[in-house]
């Protein structure tokens, strides 16, 4: 039996091992698939440790930047993003990858229009790395946003109506409105948004969070980050398995 796994923390959101499990019945194959909800990145080592027969490896939330000083090695993208979100495991070596850069294009360019040319990313961790690395291959200009001014990165409480209108797309890529916590939003001036904008959110729990809800209500093409997941975890299965 092949064995694979996911570590973050906490993962009562997890989506991977709920699609893999189903994969693996769907499919017949001899796989396994575990949830390891670590507090601490430095308890990798010992995970590994106690399950040497796992192959691979999802990482989510708040690992995905964490992680990278236990990788002995490095894909490109995830030396370009900063952030890894898929483990190779072979002979005790570990190589990280980030497939979100291949499930969020995707799964973006489903409703991408033309007019799409300026984007705020809400919030700064790893998955907006992702989000930046695609937007840069793309040619969309981008501004961060985020509750903590830092170079390059404008605040919530500066995010003004006209920057809205002027940014027909914006991603969430913060945790804000994650279940349970459905009854909360990224903080914009939502008043600004119109049948020109596109939101995006890369959750997926709930499947319209109250960010989508709010952007729909003005018009807004909406997105949620089903699609991107599934993308991601069958470009990681490709890798586990190369």
């Amino acid at each position: 039996m092949k064995w694979y796994g996911l570590i973050g923390y906490p993962l009562g959101h997890s989506f991977s091992k709920k699609y893999f499990t189903q994969k693996f019945e769907r499919e017949r194959l001899n796989c396994r698939f575990e949830n390891f909800p670590i507090e601490s990145i430095e308890l990798l080592p010992a995970v590994l440790k106690k399950n040497p027969l796992l192959l691979g490896l999802c990482v989510t939330i708040p690992y995905k930047e964490k992680v990278i000083p236990f990788l002995n090695e490095l894909s490109p993208d995830v030396q370009q993003v900063g952030a890894c979100n898929s483990i190779r495991i072979r002979n005790g070596k570990l190589t990280g990858f980030n497939t979100d850069t291949t499930g969020f294009k995707q799964s973006l360019l489903l409703q991408l229009q033309p007019h799409h040319t300026k984007a705020l990313i809400l919030g700064t961790g790893g998955a907006s790395k992702a989000v930046e690395y695609v937007l840069r291959q793309l040619g969309i200009a981008y501004t961060f946003v985020s509750r903590t001014a830092k170079h390059g990165v404008i605040t919530y409480e500066t995010l003004s109506a006209e920057i809205v209108k002027s940014h027909p797309l914006i991603i969430n890529a913060s945790p804000a409105g994650t279940f349970p916590d459905t009854e909360n939003c990224p903080d914009i001036p939502y008043e600004a948004i119109g049948n020109q904008h596109f939101l995006f959110d890369l959750i997926y729990n709930p499947a319209k969070t109250l960010f989508l809800k709010k952007g729909e209500e003005r018009g807004a093409a909406i997105q949620n980050g089903h699609d991107m997941l599934i993308a991601q975890a069958e470009a990681s299965w490709k890798l586990w398995n190369a």
